[in-house]
């Protein structure tokens, strides 16, 4: 009986297979170069692929209130939605590329021109994402002078400054995160060094160890009760931020 199931089994698959063989024979054909077009829209860090434009400070400020306020803030704070945009960065991080606060632990935020060290990583992702609820609709000036915006927020261009794919490169060697960025680990090269240390515990060593999670005092009960917005069956509880 057995290998009957199995026979009828394997002949099934093979007339499955069969027939969609025949069944998608001749369907579809090569994408045009128009085609190809509308989906290679990546900015790479060497700026190809960055579209020739410009966009100046005050029309950024105009895109940003109209489309970009209401999540990211007016100048770039935030609101409850997302993290800040600008801030924490400093002239002397323009001049060394690196920005200082990240090596403070006790410092309350980690804001995007902090951390991006590419000024075409924000050209690409505003351009390919934004605004959040239409993505894909700003205009290539309005791109420019989106990320023109930003980099006046964040001191890094005067506010009477107009960016383009003329001066990009520029604009790139003023980025307070330039120099942070490494490549020499695992997830970039196989032969790099890993991105921790440590060492193996030898004596004295913990028994027992216990994996927590838990939110900096900065960020406890800022979005409300925690322990109201979980569902209540299953395993997952959230911590009730009305107690200290």
């Amino acid at each position: 009986m057995s290998k009957w199931v199995n026979s009828v089994a394997v002949g099934l698959a093979l007339a499955v297979a069969g027939s969609s063989v025949v069944a998608f024979e001749g369907v579809g054909r090569k994408a045009t170069p128009d085609e190809i077009k509308a989906w290679d829209i990546d900015v790479r860090p060497d700026f190809k692929g960055l579209p020739k434009g410009s966009g100046s400070v005050a029309k950024g400020m105009e895109v940003w209130e109209a489309k970009c306020a209401a999540c990211h803030g007016v100048f770039g704070e935030s609101t409850d939605v997302f993290t800040p945009i600008a801030g924490g960065t400093s002239k002397d991080d323009i001049k060394t590329g690196k920005v200082s606060n990240l090596s403070r632990r006790d410092f309350p935020q980690r804001t995007t021109m902090m951390k991006v060290p590419t000024v075409s990583t924000l050209w690409d992702y505003i351009n390919r994402a934004m605004p959040w609820t239409n993505p894909k609709t700003l205009a290539v000036e309005e791109v420019y002078a989106t990320v023109a915006y930003i980099l006046n927020l964040a001191e890094v261009v005067p506010e009477d400054f107009v960016l383009s794919d003329k001066n990009i490169a520029e604009v790139q060697a003023m980025m307070p995160n330039r120099n942070g960025m490494t490549t020499n680990h695992g997830m970039w090269d196989l032969k790099g060094k890993p991105d921790v240390k440590n060492v193996a515990c030898m004596k004295d060593c913990k028994s027992e160890v216990k994996v927590t999670s838990f939110l900096p005092g900065s960020a406890v009960d800022s979005h409300g009760n925690l322990i109201e917005q979980n569902r209540p069956i299953g395993p997952a509880r959230g911590l009730d931020t009305t107690k200290k």
